[in-house]
């Protein structure tokens, strides 16, 4: 049996591929939401908002238990034969222990937050949950067709990559919406009547993490003026993360251009004008208000 899994973020890529779905009356059709664990509020309300009005959506998240356990192992003895002073060993005994947020428990087992070099989060918190739920059904003796909603215009990465492609196994990647745009993906939410994420009218260009670290200058901007409480969350797992690394430190840098110590850090950068060096004063006062890069709020 074909089994045809659409992997939903709440943005609308994903959104409009859902829909699509549906549209073309998809046998045996089920959308999967790999929660990270750092997503926005407003984007867990839209999942809700999707599952209850468009589709029933099944949340899978990530467990890293084993691994802490694992580490904390380590810790305990390794990092004592190595020297690592006493007070940092036990400091990061004491942190080590899982919280139930897949990404906070990933930086935790990791001891560092991940980044635009050492991009570990797509493939720990949403790729490698659901191809673990995936092989359930692949034992089965399923098929498996794998939705993506990646666009070619997103990237020189997406742009060529075939429709379809056989990974082995009974499991199949299928990219509908490969050559669509963004103003496509918009307009099949129009078509059906479905809301877009609002997070698209408050300045994020992209919707997933709370602060992604590829998020753009503007987005840390309107961030720090609309959800400062998310600043301080992100503040909070520096903290512990670092009494969980063996350097002692472990920041959020966010952004292939920025050194930054901290994500307050990273904030103070998105205040200033181009090169980083002064304050734009005028963006800085500016009052939250519409704001989108698709034109949603025209």
């Amino acid at each position: 049996m074909r089994h045809n899994i659409v992997s939903v973020s709440g943005g609308k890529d994903s959104t409009a591929l859902l829909l699509l779905a549906i549209e073309r009356q998809t046998e045996n059709l089920q959308a999967w939401f790999a929660d990270t664990g750092h997503e926005h509020q407003q984007t867990y309300e839209y999942i809700d908002y999707l599952s209850n009005k468009v589709w029933p959506i099944k949340t899978i998240k990530a467990d890293f238990s084993a691994q802490i356990s694992r580490k904390r192992e380590f810790v305990a003895t390794k990092w004592r034969e190595q020297g690592v002073p006493e007070d940092r060993v036990l400091k990061a005994l004491e942190t080590l222990v899982p919280t139930g947020n897949p990404f906070l428990d990933l930086c935790l087992w990791k001891g560092r937050f991940p980044s635009t070099k050492a991009r570990f989060c797509s493939e720990e918190l949403k790729r490698n949950p659901i191809v673990e739920a995936q092989i359930e059904l692949l034992d089965a003796g399923n098929e498996i067709w794998s939705w993506q909603g990646v666009r070619a215009d997103e990237s020189l990465a997406r742009r060529d990559l075939p429709k379809l492609d056989e990974v082995g196994g009974g499991l199949w990647n299928y990219r509908p919406i490969l050559k669509w745009t963004a103003d496509d993906c918009f307009a099949m939410h129009k078509k059906h009547s479905i809301k877009h994420n609002p997070l698209y009218e408050q300045g994020m260009g992209r919707v997933g993490c709370m602060p992604c670290i590829h998020a753009r200058k503007d987005e840390l901007l309107e961030i720090s003026k609309r959800f400062p409480e998310e600043v301080e969350r992100v503040a909070k797992w520096e903290r512990l993360v670092s009494a969980a690394s063996k350097r002692g430190s472990s920041t959020f840098g966010v952004g292939v251009d920025v050194s930054v110590s901290s994500i307050h850090s990273v904030v103070e950068w998105a205040k200033t004008s181009h090169g980083g060096k002064q304050y734009d004063f005028i963006r800085m006062e500016e009052g939250p208000s519409c704001s989108s890069i698709y034109g949603l709020c025209e």
